[in-house]
């Protein structure tokens, strides 16, 4: 076909602009905050340059001076912890208080909140540990080593299912369990109902995987796992069809929305998720993702706003309706 030259759409920004096919909005975005206790508190986390864990009257002249938020996700980073991570879902916690404030100040802000244990147990697991005892060993039972730790999966949902009315009794619009407890949606869910907050909605960790791009997060939560590692409940990184199964499998459940995440190592699973079910698609660009982009753009001289943008937009061109990311300040300056 002679008279076919694509290039011709080419020639100026005008015309990329005009048939470009992935563009970003900024209703796509959802900024993630951490959120502690006590006042005056801005304190910036080393391992993810421009990223800070803030006391609630902090977070919310952050909030006011970050133009075009829509959406905001708060995670909680309590004075003290324990071993059922009971400051999880007390009334008077950190993202409880947060949560109140937020929908005080800002009514139309769409207030997201994580729910999970890692960052209120001692240990930094998911769940609730069970320990048991190795009978040819005579150690104390405080003791990890010898013991078999292994997560109660019936307390383990209880407390999620507490957590996420906690956070509905606050204010939030929508819960996000990220344990990837089996289970977990539907607890929340029967929770949720049974307490007149059925209109309260569920955005699910569907897939998230036991990732090597987590690091930094976990030193702005302190929830490094004190033992172990999270493979037993987070999902392999080999395995593609069992995304499918956990996504659908939520969906059933109850959640609302589903989540890959990370992001950018999974494009190919937003894609199939969001090609197999007719639900809202959320990606999670990770900490490790953001520290890696900060790093490239630091030492290479390479533009941030341009390499950004080209990851942001793989990741909307893959599937994914919206995207939370650290980014999510700069790219609505930048839009």
């Amino acid at each position: 076909m002679p008279n076919q030259r694509l290039s011709r759409l080419r020639n100026n920004p005008g015309l990329r602009d005009l048939v470009s096919e992935t563009n970003l909005h900024p209703k796509d975005f959802i900024l993630p905050y951490f959120v502690v206790g006590g006042r005056g508190k801005r304190e910036p986390i080393a391992s993810m340059p421009g990223i800070y864990r803030f006391s609630t009257e902090n977070l919310l002249k952050d909030i006011e001076e970050t133009k075009g938020i829509r959406t905001v996700l708060l995670f909680g980073l309590p004075e003290s912890k324990d071993e059922t991570g009971s400051q999880a879902y007390r009334k008077d916690g950190v993202v409880q208080k947060a949560v109140a404030a937020i929908k005080k100040e800002f009514a139309d802000l769409t207030v997201v909140t994580d729910v999970c244990l890692c960052g209120y147990t001692g240990y930094g697991h998911c769940g609730i540990q069970r320990v048991t005892l190795n009978p040819s060993l005579h150690l104390r039972v405080n003791s990890v080593k010898g013991l078999s730790l292994k997560i109660d999966s019936e307390r383990t949902l209880e407390a999620l299912a507490k957590i996420a009315l906690s956070h509905a009794e606050a204010g939030a619009d929508l819960v996000a369990p990220s344990a990837m407890m089996d289970g977990q949606v539907a607890a929340i869910r029967e929770a949720l109902n049974r307490n007149g907050f059925g209109g309260v909605g569920i955005l699910a960790y569907s897939a998230k995987y036991a990732s090597n791009f987590y690091g930094p997060f976990r030193d702005a939560l302190d929830s490094a796992p004190a033992f172990g590692d999270r493979k037993t409940y987070q999902m392999d990184f080999r395995n593609a069809r069992e995304a499918l199964r956990e996504v659908e499998q939520d969906i059933l459940e109850g959640a609302d929305i589903v989540m890959v995440k990370p992001a950018l190592a999974y494009l190919d699973i937003i894609y199939r998720v969001k090609e197999k079910f007719n639900v809202p698609v959320a990606a999670y660009s990770v900490s490790g993702e953001y520290a890696m982009l900060k790093k490239a753009t630091n030492e290479n001289g390479v533009s941030e706003k341009d390499l950004v943008l080209e990851v942001l937009t793989a990741i909307k061109r893959a599937g994914a309706d919206f995207i939370i990311t650290y980014y999510a300040r700069d790219v609505l300056r930048w839009l």
